[in-house]
């Protein structure tokens, strides 16, 4: 499939219309209340899962409320606690430090901006992003590697670097959607698309994906690899695959998904403070994430 520019733009937005259908619930999974919070949980993040830092921020967040009790911190209890997230010598470093210059620089608040929040030890445009979309509502484009390995399958962009793939989405897709559209690429890439058995046969955009049938096209099969948090003996949403006969490239809209009331997924909740997305914990846990899948 060979776009040019506008058909690119159109298939870009189709695909996050049409994704964002699906995942109507689609949030942070990072377990917040406040903006340290939501900060110090994503430097966590780094090299593990999201299931894995919530395991071990309910504690933290008690013993370090603040900025300051993070620049105060022990070391070797700062360790222990966040040990099993992995890197943990290295993550309480930039814990430490970042605690430190927040209450030097910044009065103890996580900054609002972008060239601000990239000045903080472990910070970098990711980690920015993060804070900026869902604890300020500041859109932004949160690269992992989900989300970059499903642009470049979906040819938005063929570029490797982070800064550079933000730069490319963020000229194909309106900005006021920005946060939503990482979440639902980032849903997508965990739960259907992974990176080593795509389950293209349970995608909800197999129509107009480019790269279809680089994993299992046969829908019963597909289903089996997908990872979704589920109730007890819930089925995931069904989606059809296009049929055998059907170009990739025929822009035709997916078959309706299942209602979302199917999926064990509550959709996010605002917390107490103001411009604050607060990101409840699904009923069920979820799945580790299928990266290496």
């Amino acid at each position: 499939m060979v776009d040019d520019a506008l058909s690119r733009v159109r298939r870009a937005r189709k695909i996050y219309r049409d994704l964002a259908a699906f995942y109507p619930y689609a949030h942070c999974e990072l377990d917040f209340a406040t903006p340290l919070q939501l900060l110090v949980a994503t430097i966590l993040s780094a090299q593990t899962t999201d299931v894995g830092v919530n395991k071990v921020t309910p504690d933290l967040f008690a013993r370090y409320p603040d900025a300051a009790a993070l620049a105060g911190a022990d070391r070797e209890q700062l360790e222990a606690l966040i040990k099993p997230t992995g890197f943990f010598r290295a993550k309480a470093d930039s814990l430490i430090k970042l605690g430190e210059a927040l209450v030097e620089n910044f009065g103890g608040e996580v900054p609002r901006r972008m060239a601000q929040l990239v000045t903080l030890p472990g910070v970098g445009r990711k980690t920015a992003n993060v804070v900026l979309g869902n604890a300020f509502g500041v859109p932004g484009i949160t690269v992992d590697t989900h989300f970059g390995r499903l642009v470049r399958r979906w040819h938005w962009t063929e570029e490797e670097d982070p800064v550079k793939v933000e730069a490319a989405v963020g000229a194909l897709i309106p900005k006021r959607d920005w946060t939503m559209l990482s979440h639902v690429v980032i849903f997508h890439g965990r739960r259907i698309c992974h990176a080593k058995r795509p389950a293209c046969g349970a995608c909800p955009i197999a129509r107009l994906c480019p790269s279809y049938g680089i994993g299992e096209t046969d829908p019963v099969k597909a289903r089996i690899l997908l990872k979704f948090e589920l109730a007890p003996g819930a089925a995931p949403p069904a989606a059809s695959a296009p049929s055998a006969a059907s170009a990739p490239s025929v822009l035709a809209a997916p078959s309706a998904p299942a209602a979302p009331s199917e999926l064990a997924v509550a959709a996010p909740v605002p917390s107490a403070g103001p411009g604050i997305a607060g990101s409840p914990a699904s009923p069920v846990a979820t799945a580790a994430d299928p990266e290496t899948v």
